[in-house]
């Protein structure tokens, strides 16, 4: 989710290197050089090496979601990057190549690809093959990590929670063989009341202590009550914040998750903010966004609303700098928010979004022609956890990752 996000809070990078920096290391990489082509389906310009099927299952997602039908050779393109085992990695420049043991597939690209692909249709197959992978890296306690072998997130398991709801199975039959399922293992990582407010933590790679985390908690609540990346506005507000209690069933982790968002937004004008060492702390639009989702999977419309309304008048600058997976997290907003993404404040996200990659087979007609027929160019990686979490699988998961590979299934 964001991870990136924008996905975000670089969860796997944090737990690293102890701060949100870590993606900056890759900011001269972003940008792929002049004489390096990227796919013709592919939606973005930068590098795609650590988001490819992250941003293009959300573009697709996205536009299925605002009545657009994309270009076929846009779906050509995610099925084609589908291991023989189902499952994805975050891009593989050359798909004709088999997957092995080295190729790094993971849940959160899977999860995100099966997502779009139940939501366009006509992809039962592929669909089924990556819901069977999932299960077969299902951790014993019922979630997923972002690798295989890896220990259970709630980013991970929340994602893959979206997945199986999306290809039509019950997450709390898909259980592990322990008989744990994701129902189970998302309290285990949600932090008690008190001063960790009952958020969903992410851990330390090194002590594996939780910390509240707010990319984390918004991740929890979604897979905690079942939903994905596509909520429906809620018809009435749940007026009161709820109170947090003991997280032992993941309806009450969720209930929890929510008291949290609502009181960190409450504090910061409606919007999260992020920190970089040494500069002062930023809007974190990506996390705001789905913190939006979360809220409205809970009912709480008025807040939800008041957090959109914000994204709407500040998000611009943002999306246009980050790129396809941005505009489709505010295109997920303002649909759980029920507000118009064709006029998100004066902003047409659905004609932003189509102009980052190859034009859809058919769209309706936005209210108004605007700056928005000027092409994005800048598909960045706006999914920033997904990026710190590239970072630690190219870097710091060498060991656990080839450890594991016996549970990979390339």
């Amino acid at each position: 989710m964001n991870v990136r996000r924008s996905a975000a809070v670089l969860a796997a990078a944090v737990a690293v290197f102890g701060s949100a920096a870590a993606p900056a290391a890759f900011a001269d990489d972003a940008k792929p050089s002049p004489s390096a082509a990227l796919p013709s389906g592919l939606y973005g310009k930068t590098d795609p090496k650590f988001d490819g099927v992250f941003r293009q299952s959300y573009a697709l997602l996205a536009q299925d979601t605002e009545g657009v039908k994309p270009a076929a050779k846009a779906v050509d393109w995610l099925t084609g990057q589908q291991c023989a085992s189902g499952g994805f990695a975050a891009y593989r420049a050359d798909s004709t190549e088999p997957c092995n043991s080295k190729t790094a597939v993971d849940s959160n690209s899977t999860a995100a690809a099966v997502q779009a692909l139940a939501a366009l249709g006509g992809q039962d197959t592929t669909v089924k093959k990556s819901v069977d992978w999932l299960k077969s890296v299902q951790n014993q306690d019922g979630g997923w990590g972002y690798n295989p072998g890896l220990p259970s997130d709630a980013n991970s398991t929340g994602i893959v929670v979206g997945a199986l709801v999306a290809a039509g199975r019950n997450p709390a039959d898909v259980k592990s063989q322990d008989g744990k399922s994701a129902y189970d293992a998302l309290p285990k990582l949600a932090m008690d009341c008190g001063k960790d407010g009952g958020a969903f933590g992410l851990a330390d790679m090194k002590s594996g202590k939780l910390a509240p985390n707010a990319d984390a908690t918004a991740a929890g609540v979604l897979g905690s009550l079942g939903k994905g990346l596509v909520v429906s506005a809620p018809k009435k507000s749940e007026d009161a914040a709820p109170k947090c209690a003991k997280p032992d069933t993941a309806t009450q982790a969720a209930s929890n998750g929510v008291g949290y968002l609502l009181d960190t937004l409450g504090r910061t004008d409606d919007h999260l903010m992020s920190s970089m060492p040494g500069s002062t702390d930023q809007p974190d639009f990506g996390n705001t966004a789905d913190s939006v989702l979360a809220l409205a999977a809970a009912g709480q419309k008025e807040r939800a609303g008041k957090s959109a309304e914000w994204l709407a008048k500040n998000s611009a600058d943002w999306a246009k700098q980050s790129g396809p997976a941005a505009y489709s997290q505010l295109i997920f907003a303002a649909h759980a928010a029920g507000m118009d993404a064709r006029d998100f404040g004066g902003a047409d996200l659905v004609k932003q979004l189509n102009a980052t990659g190859p034009a859809p087979e058919t769209s309706s007609k936005s209210p108004s022609d605007s700056d928005a027929d000027e092409k994005d160019d800048d598909g960045g990686v706006s999914v920033w956890w997904i990026v710190g979490v590239g970072m630690v699988a190219g870097i710091g998961i060498g060991f656990l990752y080839s450890g594991n590979r016996k549970k990979q299934q390339p």
